[in-house]
């Protein structure tokens, strides 16, 4: 089974009935077999957008729908050489960086995300096309 990734978008979408996707994010969070996975810098971003009632994000850990993985722990380095290698370009966020990080670990992973960067710059091992569920 290929393991989601997910980015902040949809989960904000999929918590906040006034989002644009979201619609989208439920359909397609209804289709997909949890648990989706993702890192702590996402979850920051979540509840930073849905504050005050950011801790909604929180409760999609405790259900068991998403999963949390901390790349950084061991992963800082390769995290950080993402971010500088973007840095000129379109500057790379921490949740990108290692969305694309989890994505090189595993070569199977789709990013589920409303982001079109994942799709039209960001490249894993620096020339290969990351795998998207997008609406």
């Amino acid at each position: 089974m290929r393991r989601i990734l997910a980015d902040t978008g949809p989960l904000v979408a999929y918590l906040s009935a006034a989002d644009a996707f979201h619609e989208w994010a439920v359909e397609t969070l209804g289709r997909v077999s949890p648990p989706l996975v993702t890192c702590e810098a996402v979850l920051a971003e979540a509840a930073y957008l849905l504050r005050p009632s950011g801790d909604r994000v929180l409760e999609l850990v405790e259900r068991g729908l998403v999963v949390v993985e901390a790349p950084l722990a061991r992963e800082a380095k390769a995290v950080r050489a993402l971010m500088r290698r973007y840095r000129g370009r379109r500057p790379m966020d921490l949740a990108d960086a290692c969305l694309v990080r989890m994505a090189e670990i595993d070569p199977e992973a789709v990013v589920l995300t409303i982001d079109r960067e994942f799709r039209d710059v960001y490249r894993k091992h620096g020339r290969k096309v990351i795998p998207t569920i997008m609406p």
